[in-house]
């Protein structure tokens, strides 16, 4: 009951939720590492993995060049982080990809776009003062697929959550919990078909809309690269 009350409560609330939110791409060795650090006591306090003398998790995909590392601030301070992969025939490398390559290779060889938001993180106790952080933080997914005119939206979450993913994001689960390495509890696949439930995500909690200025400034490169142009060109494929 207190998980639906705070769902309405969200769902309630219009784009005002978003005054105090700054989206910042982490580019720098100093953002990433503070966001690292974040990963690392955010995953600790949960039990999902072991203490490490690094106190930081990162990962092989936090470079590659279809990912992208965002943090949510909130009045000037770091709440969460999300990485946001994108995935297309060419460019099919993630976390979710990987550890679910049965399920999402064959929707990339059939031309899919799919969005991979993954190492969603936030601090415990900002988070508390702020229940609309995890809708926040999970937006940068929905304007992902938006800018970059998605098949796919994925989720990669524990069991215990993927009920609370279905009943509000729509997304029905894919495969079954696996355990990726580095941590001690699996987690699996939820996803949906970002166009037939855009609509309902956003009539139920509009302030997940974006503008075509927030999604350039959030996802288009300073300079065109090879990831830019590759969905470039499948973006005018599929509109012809």
């Amino acid at each position: 009951m207190k998980s639906a009350a705070r769902v309405s409560a969200v769902a309630e609330q219009k784009s005002d939720v978003l005054e105090n939110v700054d989206y910042r791409l982490a580019l720098t060795a100093e953002d990433k590492d503070e966001i690292y650090r974040l990963r690392y006591r955010a995953y600790l306090r949960e039990g999902a993995i072991l203490p490490s003398p690094s106190e930081r998790v990162s990962d092989e995909y936090d470079d590659l060049p279809n990912s992208f590392i965002f943090g949510v601030y909130v009045n000037g301070e770091l709440y969460s982080s999300i990485r946001i992969s994108v995935l297309n025939s060419q460019w099919r490398r993630s976390l979710s990809s990987d550890m679910f390559a049965d399920l999402l290779h064959p929707e990339l060889d059939r031309g899919k776009i799919i969005i991979d938001p993954t190492r969603f993180v936030a601090d415990h106790e900002k988070a508390r003062l702020f229940p609309a952080l995890p809708y926040v933080t999970v937006r940068l997914g929905y304007v992902a697929c938006a800018h970059f005119n998605a098949d796919i939206g994925l989720a990669n979450v524990r069991p215990e959550h993927r009920a609370f993913y279905k009943k509000v994001f729509l997304q029905e689960p894919w495969g079954e919990p696996r355990l990726y390495s580095g941590l001690t509890k699996p987690v699996g696949l939820v996803a949906a078909h970002y166009p037939s439930i855009r609509d309902r995500v956003f009539q139920r909690f509009p302030f997940m809309r974006s503008s075509a200025f927030e999604r350039r400034m959030l996802f288009d490169r300073p300079a065109p690269d090879a990831f830019t142009d590759s969905f470039r060109i499948q973006a005018v494929a599929k509109a012809g």
